[in-house]
């Protein structure tokens, strides 16, 4: 007799589960939805824009009824739709609980600094502005933004960037869509540069010395061999990048389980040039040992001193 039992693993069974995705896209007014619409475009992605939230349930009863015919959706949702902008929480959790789609939402951010340095160079006013001045409008969108950005999968601090980096930004992320684990980014930073805002998870690395006081040391780098030798060889710092890397392991494998595909591990030093740069290197070479994790580095900060 056959053996019919269902032998297929877990990233098989998802796999033949989402054959299509939606991708909500919201975030702040200034921070670039429009850019990321048009490179999601390039992707091949079917765009929609200002969309009511009222509208995500008969968008994803389309989508299911489509499926492969349209296999991924974007939408941008935000506060330009006024009063159809309503309890966009609670229409984003009925969308992740009735749709066979793979649901995800995109939240882009910048500093209150940067949107008003926007707004003014286009001179137009924020949308929820009215009598009031632009930051009154800035902060009254992030607070009705709040839940949303709790809920998103991926977030995306664009203060920093320009159009071109954003949308490159925007491929890294989705052109490799067809993935079924979660897409991990492990990123250096310097503390004195600030702590980047689309962060999963920090962890500090000031406890090694620094390499920075070593004068044939300081013109180099992380990713320099005689940098990346010294900064691994002080007490406990091997110890805690494979460790780091066992506490790591169930979390991306709760990820998976939790349907969030990507991950912003942000590891830091003082400058961003050393340590950190040195930890995530060899972070990533433990961690591209897991199932169904694929990593990719950034060092957000090297070249900045």
């Amino acid at each position: 007799m056959s053996d019919t039992s269902d032998t297929s693993t877990p990233t098989e069974t998802a796999r033949a589960q989402q054959q299509h995705d939606i991708l909500i896209v919201t975030g702040m007014s200034g921070a670039g939805r429009s850019t990321v619409g048009k490179a999601l475009e390039d992707l091949g992605w079917y765009v929609v824009d200002n969309l009511p939230t009222q509208m995500l349930g008969p968008l994803t009863e389309l989508a299911d009824r489509a499926g492969e015919k349209i296999p991924k959706i974007a939408t941008v949702v935000d506060v330009r739709g006024g009063r159809f902008f309503t309890d966009p929480e609670q229409a984003v959790e009925q969308v992740r609980t009735s749709a066979s789609a793979r649901v995800r939402v995109l939240f882009l951010e910048a500093t209150d600094a940067v949107l008003v340095r926007r707004f003014e160079q286009v001179r137009r006013p924020h949308p929820l502005q009215g009598d009031g001045t632009l930051l009154d409008g800035i902060g009254l969108e992030r607070s009705r933004l709040s839940g949303l950005r709790e809920a998103a999968d991926v977030v995306i601090d664009t203060s920093d960037l320009n159009i071109h980096q954003l949308a490159n930004t925007v491929t890294d992320r989705f052109a490799d869509d067809h993935f079924v684990g979660v897409q991990v980014t492990l990123m250096s930073f310097g503390f004195k540069y600030g702590l980047p805002a689309d962060a999963d998870m920090v962890a500090d690395v000031r406890f090694i010395p620094n390499p920075y006081w070593v004068p044939e040391l300081r013109p180099h780098t992380g990713l320099d061999a005689p940098v990346s030798e010294y900064v691994l060889a002080q007490p406990g710092a091997r110890s805690f990048v494979e460790r780091y890397a066992a506490v790591l392991e169930p979390v991306l494998a709760g990820y998976q389980r939790e349907n969030k595909r990507h991950a912003t591990i942000a590891i830091g030093c003082t400058g961003g040039k050393h340590r950190s740069v040195a930890v995530v290197a060899e972070l990533a070479n433990l961690l591209r040992g897991m199932p169904d994790v694929a990593v990719r580095v950034k060092n957000r900060d090297l070249g900045r001193e």
